[in-house]
């Protein structure tokens, strides 16, 4: 059966869509923006345990006083690791899709709950949307929006519809119907009917859609963080690109303390606002009540008092938080004036090590420097779109060609900062007879039929699938192990200290080659290709933009020592303290930074 070019198909409609409906996509990206931004600038805007402070008031109006003190110390922990502001930022995010959601679930499952034809139109649409896996909503996200937080928040809102429409077409289906021609025999009018009798008594079926919706967003924030959706989402992304368990531990049970708040508020709120879950609360909290020892855990105030309290609090917390916090600016001196500047990178050492020294070196003189963490496919189309103004770690003109060839007219070139490198597949030296790609042949057994791998989208994992496999006969006798940088030297760290023969991807320069005694497996037939340079890429018109910063980067060079130096202090240094080991290098060198970047 001939194959069915159904790929191609969306391709050309996702290229029609953006071509035509440009102006569309950037109206929502500009509403969506402007949405998250006021609301991260609300939640973010006080200081921190202020601010807890109110969340567990309102946790303790809704469900008592045990609920406002667990409150608090699961938002003090979250302060307590630094990661307050990427919690607030992923608040934000699930805040504005659940806004969003709701805005068009709640009427979609009105109208299917009062026409069976729409129903019957609705129910393999919203299968399909919820059926389909959330990362594939990422790939049209970045192409129609670029990378940020809208990509995120439109995949979330796609796979968040569907429970909300359901919940509510099933909270109204399940309306009494003798209720209903009761309303009607009074004269009531279907408009009031539903207003009045239909959504009141659906209210707790579609507040446990709203739950849904909720659990649903954040359980895409993870997903939004790997297109620089930033958050909580961002810090676990960042944790799983550097194998960095601590990070990722903290990362995590933040998300859990906010999704356990977010569950539990909102189930209280949905018994608030219906008439049968606040007498169902009302007879619980009498009963726990009645027990002396729950008596005080139970209690909870009256709704002015709380929100009183809310008032005072948030007065308090917006005063400090605009005047106090608010008032601090940049302290650094020099000519960039607080002008921001994104850079973006890949988890790749060379990249990480050029990326946070511009970020040191940026910030001395003066600019505000945001950095971002991408996958190489979502940077280059960070690129193209804008939203990144330079990265570091292209490497051309062999390894990320395909990149170029797509987005080649929407960037800028500045030149290579370092070469010629390599690519090469690597085995340790205590591997015998196998010193080329070519001795791999027929000894699959020996390496357990695997080679490891990084980034899939990483160009040099295209060319060992798509030509040094084939070139040398090993398609079919190896699989390439998908995966992460940090991963596959955790993985060559492992077989090392075992002395168990591993073959994996690596190139030079590298500062594995002078942790680990390795081999570069020789490649007779040239089928890596000649030897990159390692380029940096700004979006087009970075240069008119910033004369001063363009002209030093294509100026910017560093030697093999002071580039393996670099990466050696980093790694010395620790995951998470990047641009304190930059500090520490810049200071055993003095001069480089008038070399790089000249007054």
């Amino acid at each position: 059966m001939p194959r069915l070019p159904l790929g191609q198909w969306v391709d050309s409609t996702v290229d029609w869509l953006q071509a035509q409906l440009s102006w569309l996509f950037d109206a929502i990206s500009t509403g969506v923006t402007g949405l998250y931004d006021g609301i991260d600038a609300v939640l973010s805007a006080p200081q921190p345990l202020l601010f807890a402070g109110i969340l567990a008031v309102v946790a303790w109006w809704l469900r008592g006083l045990t609920a406002g003190v667990l409150a608090f110390a699961g938002f003090a922990l979250v302060d307590s690791i630094d990661l307050w502001d990427e919690a607030m930022s992923t608040l934000s995010l699930v805040l504005v899709a659940t806004l969003v959601t709701l805005v068009i679930a709640v009427p979609l499952g009105i109208w299917a709950s009062r026409s069976k034809a729409v129903s019957t139109v609705l129910r393999p649409v919203l299968d399909f949307m919820q059926t389909m896996p959330a990362m594939v909503y990422l790939i049209p996200g970045i192409i129609f929006f670029g990378v940020g937080v809208v990509p995120g928040i439109i995949a979330t809102i796609v796979f968040a519809l569907p429970p909300g429409v359901r919940m509510t077409e099933l909270g109204i289906r399940q309306v009494d119907g003798e209720l209903v021609e009761a309303a009607e025999a009074f004269g009531t009018t279907p408009r009031n009917t539903l207003l009045r009798v239909q959504l009141p008594l659906a209210l707790p079926t579609i507040m446990a859609g709203v739950n849904q919706v909720i659990m649903l967003g954040l359980s895409m924030v993870v997903i939004a963080g790997m297109v620089g959706g930033g958050g909580l989402g961002g810090a676990v992304y960042r944790a799983i690109g550097n194998v960095d368990i601590g990070l990722g531990f903290e990362a995590g049970i933040s998300i859990v303390i906010l999704a356990m708040y977010l569950d539990r508020m909102t189930g209280a709120l949905g018994r608030q606002v219906s008439p049968l879950g606040r007498r169902a609360a009302a007879k619980a909290h009498a009963a726990r009540a009645s027990r002396a020892g729950a008596k005080i855990w139970a209690h909870r105030p009256q709704p002015v008092t709380a929100l009183v309290g809310v008032v005072i609090l948030a007065l308090v917390a917006g005063g400090m938080g605009f005047f106090g916090s608010g008032a601090a600016s940049s302290s650094a001196k020099g000519s960039g004036n607080g002008k921001k500047i994104t850079l973006g990178y890949i988890p790749w050492d060379e990249g990480i090590a050029s990326t946070y020294l511009w970020k040191e070196l940026l910030e001395r003189r003066g600019y505000e420097v945001a950095v971002s963490q991408l996958e190489v496919g979502a940077l280059y189309t960070g690129l193209a779109g804008g939203q990144v103004d330079l990265q570091t770690d292209a490497w051309l003109p062999v390894t990320h060609a395909q990149y170029l060839k797509k987005y080649g007219n929407k960037l800028e070139d500045l030149g290579s900062w370092y070469g010629p490198t390599s690519l090469e597949l690597t085995v340790p030296s205590y591997v015998k007879d196998v010193n080329s790609l070519a001795d791999l042949k027929g000894k699959a057994g020996q390496f357990k039929g695997r080679i490891v791998g990084i980034e899939p989208s990483a160009g040099m994992m295209g060319i060992l699938k798509d030509k040094v496999l084939k070139e040398y006969g090993l398609d079919g006798e190896y699989k390439v192990v998908d995966g992460s940088t940090p991963g596959m030297l955790a993985e060559l760290k492992r077989a090392y200290a075992k002395k168990e023969p591993i073959a994996v991807t690596l190139w030079s320069p590298h500062w594995a080659y002078s942790d680990f005694d390795l081999k570069k497996l020789k490649d007779p037939k040239g089928t890596w290709g000649a030897g990159d340079g390692v380029h940096s890429i700004a979006r087009k018109g970075f240069t008119a933009d910033n004369p001063e910063v363009g002209r030093w980067v294509k100026d910017f060079k560093l030697s093999e020592k002071e580039l393996t130096g670099l990466e050696a202090v980093i790694q010395e240094t620790g995951k998470g303290k990047e641009q304190d080991a930059v500090r520490t290098w810049l200071d055993q060198n003095p001069g480089v930074v008038e070399r790089l970047t000249p007054q």
